[in-house]
């Protein structure tokens, strides 16, 4: 069966002798992955620019539930011109390498994947911020959103419990991180953070997917963004 639907590129891995794997974040099927053919050499007929982190393609697929790979029909850049800027390049490595671990399942997820689509279109979000409010927008639709039930007597978050505690554990984070993370969750201004408090959240939050997901593993891209965000 043929199936029209936009897709993120999450990753991809060389094939034959011009051909990729390709693990896609599609609109209408969810993760999957893809034989694309005439991708490398010298006379691809598919440009490598398609295949950037994050990259959207629009894609017409082959969909066979009973097998893993499936191949592409065709495929195009959905919003051609990406930015070259370092910041939000550094950005993209980050989101994508966010995705590329948090989604284990193949179900769709469109509400998701409009949030990210619309996320990198409109760059209402500062800079700064993003790294932090993509991940708690991600973990919000994979279900393992932070609980935000921070009060007085409950003024700790607890990376393991997943909410705000009475009591200072090895799981637990500062009350200046456990605020600012109240902030973040609350439906309100963007808080005015310092950049090493946000920086310590940010590692805080990846620590926390570590332990609510399986396969998270360890995290490279935020380093990059540590740099270029000072």
């Amino acid at each position: 069966m043929l199936v029209s639907t936009p897709g993120f590129v999450l990753h991809t891995t060389p094939y034959g002798e011009s051909s990729v794997i390709a693990k896609v974040f599609t609109r209408l099927l969810g993760e999957r992955s893809y034989i694309i053919k005439g991708v490398r050499g010298s006379n691809a007929r598919v440009k490598q620019n398609l295949l950037q982190p994050l990259s959207c393609l629009d894609m017409v697929v082959y969909d066979n539930p009973k097998t893993e790979l499936n191949h592409v029909k065709e495929v195009s850049l959905r919003h051609p011109g990406q930015a070259s800027d370092p910041v939000v390049n550094a950005l993209r490595f980050f989101m994508t390498e966010v995705l590329y671990k948090s989604l284990q399942e193949a179900e769709p997820m469109p509400a998701l994947f409009d949030y990210v689509e619309e996320t990198l279109a409109s760059g209402d979000i500062p800079a700064p911020h993003v790294p932090i409010v993509f991940l708690l927008t991600v973990t919000h639709h994979l279900g393992i959103e932070p609980l935000d039930n921070h009060c007085q007597r409950e003024p700790l978050f607890d990376l393991q419990e997943g909410r705000y505690v009475a009591t200072a554990a090895e799981t637990t984070l500062s009350l200046q991180l456990s605020a600012l993370l109240h902030d973040y969750l609350a439906a309100g201004p963007l808080p005015a953070a310092a950049p090493p408090q946000r920086r310590q959240l940010l590692d805080a939050l990846l620590a926390y997917c570590q332990l609510h997901l399986n396969g998270f593993g360890r995290f490279t891209s935020h380093e990059i963004l540590h740099t270029v965000l000072r």
